[in-house]
């Protein structure tokens, strides 16, 4: 089993950053992918990023690409989202998310989430 936590998230003008945190309960952590997911009101639940157990391989929705940054701290058991020049259309609630899937970017493929935390950005 494993428990997520996010927290970081907020209130934040257009061009502004965030760091999304995500801690983890359980001794398995550092076996897990670890993926952040968003979702805007009145919209599905999109991908964002994904790390690899290991922290060797990282993937990113195009949308986020340059902007954002996922890294993880197995020793602290915790999964970071360092989100840079945000837009109005980063608005949503963030979810992070553990699977076993490599590099997986849909929601079927995560085992374990998060409660979610809210991220607006004022333009």
């Amino acid at each position: 089993q494993v428990q997520l936590v996010e927290s970081g998230g907020g209130l934040v003008q257009a061009g502004g950053s965030l760091r999304l945190s995500c801690a983890a309960s359980g001794r398995i952590f550092r076996t897990y992918d670890m993926a952040w997911f968003r979702q805007a009101l009145g919209k599905e639940r999109e991908f964002v990023s994904v790390i690899t157990w290991s922290g060797g391989s990282t993937y990113y929705t195009d949308s986020v690409k340059g902007r954002f940054t996922i890294s993880r701290d197995n020793a602290k058991n915790t999964v970071y989202l360092q989100m840079n020049s945000l837009k109005s259309e980063d608005t949503a609630v963030y979810y992070c998310a553990a699977g076993t899937y490599h590099l997986g970017t849909y929601s079927h493929q995560y085992a374990y989430w998060g409660q979610g935390t809210q991220v607006t950005v004022s333009s």
